[in-house]
Parts: structure tokens; sequence; C-alpha cells
């Protein structure tokens, strides 16, 4: 059977292998490893180009050169949402309350959000699904927020949509509510896999060292 997979890269990233040895992860082996019996025939990558931030100036170099990585694989395709951020104001918690005050004390912090992935993978899933261009479509998110537009694939149109819950195994077992599948994902997609697990994930690593068009790169060291 042949497969598309659509992956939202930031939900990859802090489910699977944030504060973990595993960042420089092939997508391409994992899918590969997780459907052994499929042709995987285009991956997109949804994400967003970070910024640097007084704590972690070199985030953005790290990123550059892991979508580096990414454009050594003919398959992969990364389409780009944006960042917003902002100053706001929110209650602290625990609540803290101060006299003749009404309401808990607020502090103020960097509100950061990604924009458009979302909605770029439900348009690109929906749209590549009505050419009929592949036997099934795999997703790898637990975000909840697709769940229409996979319902949409599936029902309207009768296609076979797979949900790969990113969340590493183990930490199912320590925390099962917080990283189960989305319960909004479960109703309306054809199968789940939740088989993603350290073990996997060191399997699916790039070489340490790499080339493309303009030369010779590596891993950033930090990782």
């Amino acid at each position: 059977m042949v497969a598309n997979v659509y992956i939202d890269g930031f939900n990859l990233y802090y489910c699977a292998v944030y504060n973990t040895k595993y960042k420089w992860l092939d997508p391409l082996q994992l899918c590969a490893k997780l459907f052994p019996t499929k042709a995987i025939v285009n991956i997109k990558y949804f994400s967003a180009r970070v910024k640097a931030l007084p704590h972690d100036a070199g985030a953005p170099t790290r990123q550059d050169v892991y979508w580096r990585a990414l454009r050594t694989i003919p398959q992969i395709e990364i389409i780009e949402g944006h960042f917003v951020a902002w100053p706001k104001l929110l209650p602290q918690y625990p609540f803290a309350y101060l006299p003749n005050k009404i309401g808990p004390q607020k502090v103020q912090i960097h509100k950061a959000e990604e924009k458009g992935s979302d909605v770029n993978l439900a348009s690109y899933l929906i749209y590549d699904n009505c050419k009929t261009l592949a036997d099934e479509s795999i997703v790898i998110s637990n975000d909840s927020d697709l769940a229409h537009a996979i319902e949409i694939v599936t029902t309207k149109l009768k296609r076979q949509v797979t949900i790969v819950n990113p969340n590493r195994t183990y930490r199912l077992k320590e925390d099962p509510k917080g990283c189960s599948l989305s319960t909004d994902l479960k109703k309306v997609a054809t199968r789940m896999v939740i088989s993603v697990n350290d073990n996997l994930l060191a399997s699916s690593q790039f070489p340490v060292t790499l080339t493309d068009a303009k030369g010779t790169f590596s891993k950033p060291p930090t990782w």
C-alpha cells in the first residue's frame, strides 16, 4: 500500500524527543519502522521557524541544521507556519491574593504561539485525499484541532487515516491521562498507532554527519 505522511513538527518534537538525546530524528526511518509494509511516497512536515531568545540564542541555528537534514530526504517537503509572541498578564499559580484587590495577583509572561501549521496540515490532508494520491494517510500528531479535517477524509471522502500518537509509550504508562491519544482523534481516525518508544527513536536517527549540495554538516553538538 502507498501512504502519504503528515507530521505536526512541534507536536512530534515536544511529545517524543524534547529533553531526550533523540532530536536528530529521521522521519522517513521512523515511518518505515512503524509501517514496514507501506511505501511512503511523500512526507509533509509542518512547522515554523523559531526565534532566538536570551536564554536560548542558538535555537534558530539548531533548527536550520535539522531542516537541512530533513531536506536530504527526497520525499520530504517542509511547509512553514509562523510564530507570534507578545507580553501578557495572567494569574500566577498557585493563586495569590493581595489585600483590597479583586482577583488573584497577575504576572507578565512571554506568550508565544505557533500559527498556521494545524490549518496547513488539515488543508493538505483534505486536498491530497481529494486527488486520491495514496491508499492511506498517516498523521503524526496528537492535536485534537485536526479532528474535523480527519473526519471529512474518513467519512465524506471514504479514505483511510491512521493516527500515530507521538507520545513515548513509557510516558503513557506514567501519565495515561496526559499522554493518551486525543479522544476527538480516536473518534474519527480509521486506526491508531501508539508505539513510539525510546528504542524506535534511537534506531531512527540520522547519521551524525550528512552531505547535501552545499557540503558536509553535522548534528548540533548539544543534541
